[in-house]
């Protein structure tokens, strides 16, 4: 799981990266409206953490921004003000949750699982393909109920292409969403191979069946069709 967290007090945007870094989310950081601007431009998230109290900007703005161009991310405004009409506004402009500084990490925590599975798994932290089970809670994986086991990268990678089921990921698509801004640092994609091989054996020596397939050219899409 991918997430943008817009904070401006660095302590506390650093504090909230290292804790949910540690709980295997993928953290990208943005310390105001510019530099949250140009990476929403560019990368897609499931959850996004938003301050709408920013020294170059409204967050509030940002959130209609979101909105109309990251439809499928989840959103979380978090903010000193405490007023019900902030709230309201916010969640009126489509933010998903709001949690009033200051806040408990695990509080927040939960709040980011609990928006996933509204928003993602349709109200479970089961996420389940034919034969393949994935524990979002948990972060296992069961291949007819036996469980397997997977690197975090094999791990996110498979969670990625079974919440995109039927969709064309491309391999930018795949590496943007593994490896955040570091991505920008590589000369080829051939690790994604790699990690692609490793999964698909994997789940075969499981029992399970193969649904990443490869259209060339474009990418990879995970079906049964």
């Amino acid at each position: 799981m991918k997430i943008l967290i817009i904070e401006d007090e660095v302590e506390l945007l650093i504090a909230i990266s290292n804790f949910l870094t540690r709980e295997t989310y993928i953290c990208e950081l943005a310390e105001s409206y510019a530099k949250a601007d140009d990476k929403l431009a560019i990368y897609e998230y499931d959850i996004i953490l938003l301050d709408i109290t920013l020294p170059d900007g409204n967050g509030l703005e940002l959130l209609k921004s979101i909105k109309k161009h990251q439809k499928k991310a989840g959103v979380i405004i978090i903010s000193a003000k405490n007023s019900l009409d902030d709230k309201i506004h916010g969640l009126d402009l489509g933010a998903d949750d709001y949690i009033t500084k200051p806040f408990y990490l695990s509080e927040l925590n939960s709040r980011i699982k609990a928006v996933l599975r509204r928003k993602q798994f349709d109200g479970t932290s089961i996420l389940t393909f034919n034969e393949i089970s994935v524990d979002t809670e948990g972060k296992y994986v069961t291949i007819n109920g036996q469980a397997i086991i997977l690197t975090k990268k094999e791990y996110d990678l498979l969670l990625f292409f079974m919440i995109n089921k039927n969709r064309v990921l491309t391999k930018e698509a795949i590496a943007e969403h593994l490896w955040e801004d570091n991505i920008d640092m590589a000369d080829t994609y051939d690790f994604i191979y790699t990690h692609l091989n490793n999964l698909r054996k994997k789940i075969r020596a499981a029992g399970g069946a193969d649904y990443i397939k490869t259209l060339y050219g474009m990418g990879y899409k995970f079906t049964d069709q």
